[in-house]
């Protein structure tokens, strides 16, 4: 690694402005960018790499005015045919973080202010063409290919830098790197994303459906640009913004060409430098379809990759030496030091006890696509989830109400809900992980002819549930999110989505939790209260990146038993008889499940809902507990009552 060799005392600071090839203002003058650039000072002919971070947030944020999201849905018919993330970087002296870490280190360190915000000329126009080829500029004038200036007008060459930079920052700041990126633009050895995003129409959209950054319900490309324009006389990109409103269509949801110039996923075949992915796998804001969609690409297109992945939030990470790795890599790919980076596995995972391991690739080489079919409820009581083939024929209703957030839907999944519907795992014998991308497929008719729709993947453990995962979609974007089609009110069809990648380790007595709802309050728009959409269970499914022994999955005896013992650790059982009892029922049919003798498991089970009635009457058992067993019961039994009758 390079070491800290030069004086803080010596660092020489110039304040530049960078000639772009763009006029994103229309004012008839090449944009300028504004840098700040740090450098240590060296001996006649010494030359050194650059880190390079541009961003539109260091002259601060403007109020935003979001959208209205409490508005009704648009029916295609109908048609007339970024969240804020991270601020600023917090600085601890002079330099802040990049400064103080690299220049030391003999790195020049260059800080941006993106088109149209702070010193900067031009617009913001929130992640297009503009806003990368205006940070591309920097790059170009380090290699010989620009122009840059003092605030005199003098002209300022970068004749003291080799033209190897390496970008980083976090969110908007280092989305800016992966556009940039797919330029190509010659000098521009390495990036390292941090919460950033790949596909802009991800980050405002999904499958149709207009979805806020997690934290900015009613946020969308215009009024983020408008939170950053903070340049002298902003008044000049009023039709700048009025174009982004008008472009990014709010009413039908689609992927159109607005949206195709800010996904750079489309354009990774053209990127040269190599990629080091930081994400939080509980990041909201900018979600995980962002990293997992950027990895694959990258891999797709035999970029030279590698990812860290941890259990935060939207931002970076300070944990298992960090600060050393991103050193490390940026001595690797800027000054050419063999260092055995490159030697290591390319993921580095964290996991919730934050530990961390590493891995060969992600998702999990050894993940296997796993499908669960949805069980009907019975009276008053929630779904199951079934590894074989569903044994519903009927429909269930739920009503839309947006004003009811997706936490408080969550809970109680052994009691039916009219605002949602929700299919559960047997407790879980073993721990299973997930890792990848969840997909749910439902069969449904929506009495409209707009609607939201809205699936949650839930971790149940007593009376604490976390979601893992949401997912969402337009159903008029059934086929495409490049097209709405009608829906005609009372038919039925196939839906299908996918929900946010994630890696989560389910433990053993948890159970797998779906839910499926309508409107999501804290992310889709909020039309009137009422829709009423009907599923199909037993044409309707979801799919889940395993890895473990999926046998852990179903219903049995050692299921059941699970559910039990964590019941019991939550005080559900008045007494250790109530609890014994239970335990003796369930060994013998444990037992006879091991020896496929179906008429002794169905009369043993038979006991053991009678125990079950018996201890509920008696007050011995808790309401919970019982309704929580009594769903996993009740689907035991009828699998091995078919069984009999089958054997009859």
């Amino acid at each position: 690694m390079t070491s800290p060799i030069y004086s803080m005392d010596d660092v020489i600071v110039e304040n530049l402005y960078v000639e772009t090839e763009i006029d994103s203002d229309d004012d008839g003058d090449l944009d300028l960018v504004s840098i700040e650039v740090m450098r240590p000072k060296t001996e006649p002919g010494v030359q050194v790499p650059v880190i390079f971070e541009m961003s539109p947030y260091r002259a601060g944020l403007n109020p935003i005015n979001f959208h209205d999201v409490d508005v009704d849905l648009t029916p295609v018919d109908d048609l007339v045919t970024a969240g804020v993330p991270l601020v600023e970087e917090m600085q601890t002296n002079d330099l802040g973080r990049l400064g103080n870490y690299y220049v030391p280190r003999g790195y020049g360190v260059i800080l941006g202010e993106s088109i149209g915000s702070g010193r900067s000329y031009g617009c913001p126009t929130t992640g297009d063409e503009n806003e990368i080829l205006g940070t591309k500029a920097v790059i170009d004038w380090l290699n010989g290919n620009a122009k840059a200036f003092t605030e005199d007008g003098e002209e300022v060459s970068a004749d003291w830098s080799t033209g190897n930079v390496g970008m980083t920052g976090a969110s908007y700041n280092g989305t800016l790197p992966n556009g940039v990126a797919t330029t190509g633009v010659e000098g521009l050895k390495t990036i390292i994303p941090v919460v950033a995003i790949s596909s802009w129409y991800d980050y405002f959209r999904a499958n149709g459906a207009v979805v806020a950054p997690g934290g900015f319900q009613g946020e969308d490309t215009d009024n983020l640009a408008e939170g950053v324009l903070t340049r002298d006389n902003p008044e000049i990109c009023e039709d700048v913004i009025a174009e982004l409103y008008e472009e990014q269509d709010r009413e039908s949801g689609d992927y159109n060409d607005f949206w195709a110039e800010r996904d750079y996923v489309k354009d990774a075949d053209n990127i040269k430098a190599s990629v080091l992915v930081v994400h939080g796998l509980d990041d909201w804001n900018v979600k995980t379809k962002q990293f997992a969609q950027w990895w694959e690409a990258l891999k797709e297109n035999d970029v030279t990759r590698k990812m860290w992945l941890h259990q935060g939030g939207h931002g970076g990470t300070s944990a298992n030496n960090w600060q050393e790795t991103e050193n490390r890599w940026f001595d690797y790919w800027l000054y050419g030091i063999e260092n055995g980076i490159m030697d290591e596995p390319i993921v580095d995972i964290e996991r919730e006890d934050g530990s961390w391991s590493q891995e060969a690739d992600w998702p999990a080489v050894d993940m296997e696509e796993t499908t669960l079919h949805f069980n009907a409820a019975n009276d008053g009581e929630g779904g199951t989830l079934s590894m074989g083939a569903s044994s519903s024929d009927g429909t269930e209703d739920f009503i839309d109400d947006p004003m009811i957030e997706a936490g408080q839907l969550a809970v109680d999944p052994q009691w039916s809900d009219p605002n949602r519907l929700v299919y559960l795992s047997p407790a879980l014998t073993e721990e299973v992980r997930l890792s990848g991308t969840p997909e749910v497929k439902i069969k449904a008719s929506i009495d409209r002819p707009a609607a939201n729709l809205t699936a949650l993947l839930v971790d149940y453990s007593g009376s604490s549930p976390e979601i893992v995962s949401r997912g969402w979609m337009d159903p008029q974007n059934r086929h495409s999110v490049e097209q709405s089609e009608s829906i005609v009110p009372g038919q039925d069809y196939t839906f299908e989505w996918d929900m946010q990648p994630k890696d989560h380790v389910f433990q053993p007595g948890h159970q797998i939790g779906i839910v499926i709802m309508a409107s999501d309050h804290e992310y889709t728009i909020r039309p009137p209260a009422g829709t009423e959409i009907t599923v199909a269970p037993g044409n309707s499914e979801v799919t889940l990146p395993i890895v473990g022994d999926i046998e852990s999955m179903k219903i049995s005896a050692a299921s059941l038993q699970t559910l039990v013992d964590q019941f019991a650790e939550e005080g559900a059982f008045v007494d250790e008889e109530a609890l014994r009892s239970l335990d003796l029922h369930l060994t013998a049919v444990g037992h006879y499940e091991n020896q496929e003798d179906a008429a002794k498991v169905v009369q043993h089970m038979q006991g053991f809902q009678d125990l079950l009635d018996h201890q509920l009457r008696n007050e011995r058992i808790s309401e919970e507990a019982y309704d929580s067993l009594q769903i996993q019961v009740d689907t035991l039994m009828e699998r091995w009552d078919e069984t009999v009758r089958e054997a009859s």
